[in-house]
């Protein structure tokens, strides 16, 4: 979750792109593209911690040329499965007769196929030991527990904007009694870079954890991650990862980076994502995920 666009390192043009087309196999071309969608296929509204729900003509007729074309389109973001079937009814996704769209939903921990929306899979953990230890830390946090085609439950209201769907509020230990996909720390007087001192501090352990550009912390399974959940579907595609574009411009876009046959980041993204990719394409504001696409399709 962001609440801003950053320059790139070092006072670069954020306009000044690295391309490493040439880098890629002779004849590669991908057959699943990977998309990230808050900073990648939807627009930051300044100052609101929130994305427009808009996606830009030129980034839809991208993405619905390459599915023309056979590639597999597959929506991978932190948000929960909710939250991302308006974006595929924006891109127009899937056509008429085709088979349901793949969504990794929740940063890995859900699976599904939509439409009709189809939980395929999904990984639970216990949260509560990781829960108690961040609100000793930070006692005023907001925490918010993903309730499944509904919205979320949680222990008091988050920044309007950042989370969709029905609020339900209970007090934490309500929150972590059962299993869960995944668990969301907020805490709006903090920063991103407290919130990483935060998660070195207290030692996390047994569960896999992001922050995001804001204080905005995602637990979820450990060893689950947007790559997990793209290597489950893969599977079920029987391809690989080597067929495989991914663009992104978070944190928790790092491990499917590593795992994809070719990683792209967003041009506003930070520098510890920038560093991590094969290559950089031009910001969301001028549709950098639509000039990627284009390069191939």
């Amino acid at each position: 979750m962001s609440d801003q666009r950053l320059d790139r390192a070092g006072g670069q043009d954020p306009r000044d792109v690295r391309d490493e087309v040439s880098a890629t196999p002779a004849g590669w071309r991908p057959k699943v593209i990977a998309l990230d969608i808050d900073g990648t296929l939807l627009k930051w509204m300044e100052g609101s911690g929130a994305t427009t729900e808009v996606v830009s003509p030129a980034v839809k007729e991208a993405v619905n040329r390459a599915y023309a074309a056979g590639a597999h389109i597959v929506l991978a973001s932190g948000r929960s499965p909710h939250g991302m079937t308006r974006v595929a009814d924006l891109l127009g996704l899937p056509h008429d007769g085709a088979d349901p769209l793949w969504i990794v939903a929740s940063n890995g921990a859900v699976v599904v196929r939509y439409p009709p929306l189809d939980v395929v899979h999904e990984e639970l953990f216990d949260a509560g030991p990781a829960v108690r230890a961040i609100m000793a830390d930070q006692p005023s946090a907001l925490v918010a527990v993903e309730e499944r085609g509904v919205g979320y439950r949680l222990n008091d209201h988050f920044p309007p904007g950042e989370l969709s769907g029905e609020m339900t509020l209970v007090d934490v230990e309500e929150l972590v009694k059962e299993p869960v996909s995944r668990v969301i720390i907020r805490n709006p007087s903090a920063s991103a870079e407290e919130f990483i001192e935060m998660g070195r501090r207290i030692g996390l352990q047994g569960i896999s954890y992001v922050v995001g550009w804001t204080a905005w912390l995602d637990l979820t399974p450990i060893g689950v991650s947007k790559a997990s959940g793209l290597a489950y579907v893969v599977d079920r595609l029987g391809l690989e990862p080597a067929d495989v574009l991914a663009i992104g411009d978070g944190r928790n876009d790092l491990e499917m980076f590593a795992w994809a046959g070719r990683s792209v980041a967003m041009g506003q993204s930070i520098p510890e994502v920038l560093e991590a990719a094969d290559a950089v394409t031009l910001s969301v504001e001028e549709d950098g995920a639509a000039a990627e696409i284009s390069q191939w399709f």
